[in-house]
């Protein structure tokens, strides 16, 4: 896999620990995020003969739900992480579908094909040098063809994170994920969307908001383990006791969102809609 040097520290990441993580508990990430997937797919608009692209496919939801629409076409799913596309392989093997493949790729640089749609639920967010990575998802899209993007709104929009942050401070000064370097709300900011796919070659996005609770898990045990995922990070630093401080005021935050349906967050996302220019 030949890798931009600005995605260097994402491959490795997503190629060991991260990906590992995600992988283990894909189901969970899955019904994490499941209210906004059948709007995803929607504005797609994958017809049975279309060639798809779906980017930073992960275990491979929706590469899988894509190759279901696109019965007489054909799926490739792109991703840095070896094991998650292992997963994707085998499920896609289960569930009887032969129109999909998996590719472990760096999709900024990668040559990636031609396709109809190029589709990616929160997987193009990280790119080192966002303007080349869309440029070259530009290249990779027919001229008629349609690229469909799932994206966190901003940091403020998204109780969850925040939620976190708050709760494993300890005293420390914890600011949000920087709005405009890679990260999980990099596209949150609908100028930045508009500078940097129109400066890759695309054409006016349209951007939708959409806002679902999202879910991390059925009972405090799961919910508690899918939130050090994010944020355990942040604790790896702290003595013995400002680590159980916040483990508990995590557990706290935890707790008071549990209710009927497990335990879920306020959330909100984008979904964007671009063309080629011209």
């Amino acid at each position: 896999m030949v890798v931009d040097p600005s995605n260097a520290g994402a491959a490795q990441g997503w190629d060991g620990p991260t990906g590992d993580f995600w992988t283990d508990n894909a189901d969970l990430f899955d019904a994490g995020v499941a209210r906004y997937l059948q709007p995803f797919l929607a504005a797609a608009g994958i017809e049975p003969g279309t060639k798809v692209l779906d980017v930073g496919c992960g275990v491979g939801q929706t590469t899988r739900e894509a190759a279901r629409l696109a019965s007489a076409g054909g799926v490739t799913g792109v991703d840095l992480s070896a094991r998650m596309l292992d997963l994707a392989r085998r499920r896609a093997e289960r569930e009887g579908l032969h129109n999909v493949r998996f590719v472990q790729a760096d999709a900024q640089v990668a040559d990636l094909g031609r396709y109809d749609r190029v589709i990616s639920r929160t997987g193009v967010m990280f790119f080192g040098d966002p303007v080349a990575a869309f440029a070259n998802l530009a290249r990779a899209l027919r001229p008629d063809g349609c690229m469909v993007l799932s994206v966190w709104q901003p940091f403020e929009e998204n109780e969850w994170l925040g939620s976190f942050l708050a709760a494993v401070a300890v005293g420390r000064d914890l600011p949000p994920p920087p709005p405009d370097r890679p990260g999980p709300f990099s596209l949150g900011d609908p100028a930045r969307v508009r500078a940097v796919l129109t400066a890759a070659g695309f054409g006016e996005p349209a951007l939708v908001g959409v806002r679902e609770p999202m879910f991390f898990g059925p009972d405090l045990a799961t919910a508690e383990r899918m939130a050090l995922g994010v944020v355990g990070g942040l604790l790896t630093d702290l003595d013995g006791p400002a680590r159980a401080e916040a483990g508990a005021a995590l557990r706290a935050s935890l707790e008071a969102h549990l209710g009927p349906e497990g335990v879920t967050y306020r959330s909100a996302m984008w979904i964007i809609t671009a063309r080629r220019a011209g």
